[in-house]
């Protein structure tokens, strides 16, 4: 079955390149269809398109459909194009020609936007408590070793003293950065594209706002033909959000690749957490931060792949736009994962205390040496010139203790002041509007 066929028979070889991955991708949109289908319906009726008996046969039909695709149960049948066309075929074998009624003032094209914002909004929501898991794990870790120093390097050089408390801070303040990039995305994810039909709206006497209000969308995408160029657009700018985090995230994990190895033994993972070889019985090796890195490398291709596609593309739909979901759909399974297992093994990560004492970072404590000198009165670089003659002629003595107290340093990491910068963009999200107008919908 397909929305658009009268009598011409497409050839096999064609309808099967031109559906590609749309009926396995599409089972992933299903409830999110559902979703968009009922809220439709809805406006139809107080518009007059549909009898209030229509309306009344309709929606315990899709209830129960939306109940089947958030179980997993939802298939879309051999020969059946996409998800729109398995919703429309279910509810006419079971209404009859009532079910024919439900794509009046719709296009597969408005469909498939709003499926896709749905879809996108509610994986913004997941993706976001993931992240705030992993922050949380990071500023606890952070907290519990502000006092375990660590060497700080630049150019891979040591450099200056750190602290696991700076080194575990930084990523979980990275983190609050990415939510607002993630923010950003939710903002233009939150518009309801709905009415748009094929890209030039509908002769149909349309409540747009309606929609917006049942689907507890912000607000819409107002001209239609924006609304079509949106496609593309939106998940792209979703994109470059997962690729933030992403960043984030695979800094991380090479982090602690480098961190775990025997030349550094700065942190380390239970056994349970490592991987062994096959010829080496000694090796321990950090697979999950390996691939951890691997997968968000991919993530942070992932702007530019949407880019190529759609960078050429004049306004109006194409069937080009169809391949996004294919780079689209798998990603946030793919960060998820990420972000879990992250957090998992943060959580369970061991710090090497007491670092510092090797005589191999003693020259970590030459720039401490120079500011005690200049709190003396000793102009900065006379002071920097001796330090650097006592280094030279192996006579520089480690300074007894270091003293770091602004804001950010290693005495004051500022994580009550990081956490409420999380608190703050998390509040930004108007999740419970979204999930109460979806729990109104499905009851």
């Amino acid at each position: 079955m397909k929305l658009w066929e009268k009598d011409t028979v497409v050839n096999k070889a064609i309808e099967d390149f031109t559906i590609g991955k749309d009926r396995e991708l599409d089972v992933e949109l299903a409830p999110f269809d559902i979703l968009g289908t009922m809220a439709h319906i809805t406006m139809l009726e107080k518009v007059g398109l549909l009898t209030a008996d229509d309306l009344q046969q309709l929606l315990p039909e899709l209830k129960s459909l939306y109940e089947c695709a958030i179980n997993g149960n939802f298939t879309i049948e051999e020969g059946i194009e996409d998800v729109h066309s398995q919703v429309e075929l279910l509810l006419t074998r079971k209404l009859g020609d009532v079910g024919k009624k439900v794509h009046s003032g719709r296009s597969r094209n408005d469909q498939v936007l709003l499926d896709l914002k749905l879809y996108s909004r509610h994986r913004i929501y997941e993706l976001s408590q993931d992240v705030q898991q992993l922050f949380a794990e990071l500023q606890q870790k952070s907290e519990a070793h502000k006092d375990d120093l660590m060497p700080g390097y630049t150019h891979l050089q040591v450099a200056m003293p750190s602290s696991f408390g700076l080194w575990f801070g930084a990523y979980a303040e990275s983190l609050v950065d990415d939510m607002y990039m993630l923010n950003a995305a939710w903002r233009i994810v939150n518009q309801n594209p709905l009415g748009a039909a094929a890209g030039y709206g509908s002769s149909f006497p349309l409540d747009r706002n309606m929609t917006t209000h049942l689907l507890g969308f912000d607000d819409m995408s107002y001209n239609v033909v924006y609304a079509q160029m949106g496609r593309g657009k939106t998940e792209r700018a979703v994109a470059m959000a997962l690729a933030s985090i992403a960043g984030t995230i695979g800094k991380l994990a090479m982090d602690a690749c480098l961190y775990m190895s025997q030349n550094f033994a700065f942190i380390g993972l239970p056994d349970e957490l490592t991987t062994g070889s096959s010829i080496m019985p000694h090796k321990k090796n950090p697979d999950v931060f390996e691939l951890i890195r691997a997968r968000c490398n991919k993530i942070q291709a992932l702007p530019n792949q949407i880019g190529m596609i759609t960078g050429n593309l004049p306004s109006g739909y194409f069937r080009d736009l169809q391949i996004i979901k294919e780079v689209f759909v798998p990603a946030f399974d793919e960060l998820k994962s990420c972000l879990e297992l992250t957090a998992f093994a943060v959580k369970n990560m061991k710090v090497n205390k007491d670092l510092l004492k090797n005589p191999l970072y003693k020259y970590a404590f030459s720039v401490e040496e120079v500011n005690r000198r200049v709190l003396e009165g000793i102009p900065f670089r006379e002071a920097y010139k001796q330090v650097g003659r006592e280094i030279e002629a192996g006579k520089f003595e480690v300074p007894e203790s270091i003293h770091h107290s602004h804001a950010g340093s290693i005495g004051n990491l500022c994580n009550d002041e990081i956490k409420s910068k999380m608190d703050a963009v998390v509040s930004a999200f108007s999740f419970d509007k979204m999930n109460e107008a979806i729990g109104k919908i499905i009851t």
